[in-house]
């Protein structure tokens, strides 16, 4: 196993990361930093984690009052207090934890009759974190009726040229791929490299983040295909990605608020709960691919991020044909874990009234990336932030330590919710650089 841990430099969160849902705001007349008295922000068990907490305005240090309070991740504060910085910064001893896990101190400061947040995380015993949720016993027959169901109906999908996002190394298609005779498919981009002879690419799944909405950027990621590779970027909910953006919009505000989003849609039923279908839609999504006259017969790689990195598990842990697994920061992972008071992954049903039943929790065992990653062959490359609130590294090192096949991790401690674009490149680069020989 190896492990490379960045932290990335304040510089280029100032300067480069532009979205509010990353660390530092773009153009933001404030900073805080944060500096953990363990560089790599971990500790064991029973030792005391202390944290170098700075805050400048316009790069001056700034004597405010810092309001934090303490708590396991994604947990009620426990712990609360104030300092007061001298000379732009002080140090905060958050403490312990006595089991495995994570700690997050969450700061607070007024600054120009402005409120400023900040929060930072630091694990203990990461190595030792297992999931809360059991894999029942026919978890696996569960998973191969559906498939043996869905592989009954032969292959079907249309294929139209997107000239749009076509270049000139690449084509593209919008596909249309069936996945039952009640009417219902996925669509995708499918990006193929022009004249490319028969067996020579791998191919690689990417599966989308949550939500329902278009088809995010479609060539963000050309340099796949303009390298060689067949790529299919696709969506789950069988919406045309072409229907306009306000379309989009309405469905997603009448079919996925919080009191009837699609993750939750059917949960007291594994049989009818919603994301049967598109697991099992990423199989038949495999099955097309593998169906192209281009591909090399030997490299299907999946690559997704938090949903999507769900997904590729999924996909890994259903499908044997798969030979590289790329997933950063996996939803859906040890999702009943609150149920006993324990850190849980997204959607967070802990926040759904009602939804933490007996039912409910039976299901999502079925559905649980964790168990599935107990089920995955394939090369695996894993990445993950621990500032994490949406997907918490809790739950990322649940996964990450259940995994038994060949795996590499990528950790970027300072991380949020996202991943850099240099990141990214650089999974495309580990797939290139593990593809398999053709026997």
């Amino acid at each position: 196993m190896k492990s490379r841990f960045i932290l990335i430099t304040l510089f280029l969160c100032c300067c480069l990361v532009r979205s509010g849902a990353e660390n530092y705001p773009y153009r933001s007349d404030v900073l805080w930093v944060t500096v953990p008295d363990h560089a790599d922000w971990l500790y064991e068990t029973g030792e005391k984690a202390v944290v170098d907490v700075q805050l400048y305005r316009y790069g001056i240090p700034e004597d405010a009052v810092v309001s934090y309070s303490v708590a396991d991740d994604m947990m009620k504060g426990d712990v609360d207090g104030t300092v007061k910085l001298s000379r732009g910064r002080a140090r905060v001893n958050i403490g312990t934890r006595k089991t495995p896990g994570f700690r997050d101190l969450r700061l607070t400061a007024t600054v120009g009759g402005k409120k400023y947040s900040h929060h930072i995380k630091v694990g203990f015993s990461v190595d030792k974190i297992r999931p809360f949720t059991k894999e029942p016993a026919d978890f696996m027959e569960f998973w191969k009726d559906g498939i043996d169901e869905m592989r009954a109906r032969p292959l079907a999908f249309t294929k139209e040229l997107a000239r749009e996002y076509c270049t000139p190394k690449m084509d593209c298609y919008l596909v249309r791929l069936e996945l039952n005779g009640r009417g219902q498919a996925v669509y995708g981009y499918l990006f193929i490299p022009k004249d490319a002879a028969a067996g020579s690419c791998p191919a690689v799944l990417c599966p989308p983040g949550a939500g329902i909405k278009t088809i995010k950027e479609p060539l963000r990621h050309c340099y796949y295909g303009e390298n060689g590779f067949i790529r299919l970027e696709m969506e789950i909910h069988g919406l045309d990605p072409r229907l306009p953006e306000p379309m989009f919009r309405d469905i997603s505000n009448a079919f996925n608020g919080r009191d009837n989003g699609y993750l939750a849609n059917g949960l007291d039923n594994r049989d009818r709960y919603y994301m049967r279908r598109v697991y099992l839609a990423l199989v038949r999504a495999l099955d097309m691919l593998a169906s192209l006259p281009q591909w090399d017969g030997t490299n299907l790689a999946v690559q997704g991020g938090s949903q999507g990195g769900a997904l590729a598990i999924v996909a890994a842990a259903l499908d044997s044909r798969v030979t590289q697994c790329v997933v950063n920061h996996p939803a859906l992972s040890d999702m009943a874990a609150y149920s006993v008071g324990k850190t849980g992954g997204y959607p967070h049903f802990n926040k759904i009234k009602g939804a933490m039943t007996p039912d409910n929790i039976r299901t999502m065992a079925y559905y649980d990336v964790v168990n599935f990653a107990r089920h995955v062959k394939a090369d695996t490359y894993m990445t993950w932030g621990y500032n994490d609130d949406t997907c918490p590294p809790t739950t990322s090192y649940a996964v990450w330590n259940v995994l038994s096949c060949p795996k590499e991790s990528l950790i970027t401690p300072i991380n949020e919710h996202w991943t850099s674009d240099a990141t990214e490149f650089g999974q495309f680069e580990w797939i290139r650089r593990h593809l398999r020989k053709k026997p």
